[in-house]
């Protein structure tokens, strides 16, 4: 990432391991969306739309504990990946907040509710049918008896 692009970005973070930023793993946030650079020869670049994530979690184990690093976990409603995860990262739980925060904002701006990730949202459910309303090959169903 450039640092035209990182100045103007919400939150930049490498994969650490230990407390050192060694990492070919860049996250970053700008525009309402989160993207993940992978690579040094090979790279690859995910972009995740914020509004579609579900929960944000935290993990850290002792080590992570020690280094001052966690890992986020971001469940999220895609066809992808439904888990993202931001690996070693330094300050965990204020970007956790910072995540969550922003995705309420950006959910609230945009109107969109809990209701087109769960199955609601526009479902119009088709007219009820009394029988007559099918074809059945010819049969009668007036006459038909059970």
């Amino acid at each position: 990432m450039s640092k035209k692009n990182r100045q103007n970005a919400v939150w930049f973070d490498r994969k650490h391991y230990m407390w050192f930023p060694f990492s070919f793993t860049k996250y970053y946030i700008k525009n309402d969306r989160l993207y993940k650079d992978t690579g040094l020869l090979n790279s690859e670049s995910e972009e995740l739309l914020l509004y579609r994530v579900v929960d944000v979690s935290l993990k850290r184990t002792l080590k992570q504990k020690l280094y001052g690093t966690g890992t986020i976990e971001l469940a999220v409603r895609v066809d992808r990946d439904s888990i993202v995860q931001l690996e070693n990262i330094k300050r965990p739980k204020i970007v956790k907040d910072m995540i969550s925060s922003l995705v309420e904002n950006i959910r609230y701006e945009k109107r969109v509710v809990g209701s087109e990730f769960f199955g609601g949202g526009n479902f119009n459910p088709p007219p009820m049918m009394d029988g007559h309303d099918m074809d059945m090959g010819g049969m009668d169903m007036d006459n038909f008896d059970l």
